[in-house]
């Protein structure tokens, strides 16, 4: 949950800065971040919700159906935060056109490095005081958020920016077992 105040446009600029400086394959720095806040962000939602309705009745990702319900929570979610970042990769290429090996191979490289990208502006609203949520469940409406963002290229995700209204713990994570593996002469020290 989000508090409503307004988040200064220049704590915006601090959260892009940050951003900017990951580091990106290449240093091609593929990404570009249109922000949206008041009735532009409304809109974009409102969007993003008609896409999540159609995703119901017409899927184009019926394999990821029971997803449904979560990308609703998130648009609660997103309705709550003053501010929705939307993250573009230019050079990107829908997910729902088939890609030759060089192109995929391009596009990983692109999302690690948006995903840098967006750790880092992620990191810096933290340290600003901010609470954010990264945000996948745009796939649900995809080709109508990109109709609206009229931009070329990939939509990779989006962040939604605010005071935080509550402090809840943190989301659990796997142990070490389950996640790392040691290969080669390592001693147990």
């Amino acid at each position: 949950m989000y508090r409503q105040d307004r988040i200064p446009q220049g704590d915006i600029l601090k959260m892009i800065e940050a951003a900017k400086v990951a580091p990106s394959a290449k240093n091609r720095q593929p990404w570009k971040f249109i922000i949206y806040s008041g009735n532009d962000k409304e809109a974009l939602l409102n969007i993003m919700e008609r896409g999540i309705e159609r995703e119901v009745k017409y899927p184009k990702l019926p394999e990821s159906a029971s997803g449904i319900e979560d990308a609703k929570n998130t648009l609660r979610i997103m309705r709550e935060a003053p501010i929705t970042v939307c993250v573009i990769d230019p050079d990107g290429f829908s997910p729902f056109e088939a890609l030759e090996a060089d192109q995929r191979f391009k596009e990983i490289n692109s999302t690690l490095s948006i995903g840098a990208a967006v750790e880092n502006l992620i990191l810096k609203a933290t340290e600003l005081g901010y609470g954010t949520l990264w945000i996948g469940n745009t796939c649900f409406a995809y080709q109508e958020l990109m109709e609206e963002l009229k931009v070329n290229g990939q939509l990779v995700c989006a962040i939604a920016v605010g005071i935080p209204a509550e402090s809840p713990e943190a989301r659990p994570r796997k142990p070490l077992d389950e996640i790392v593996e040691f290969r080669g002469d390592w001693e147990n020290v």
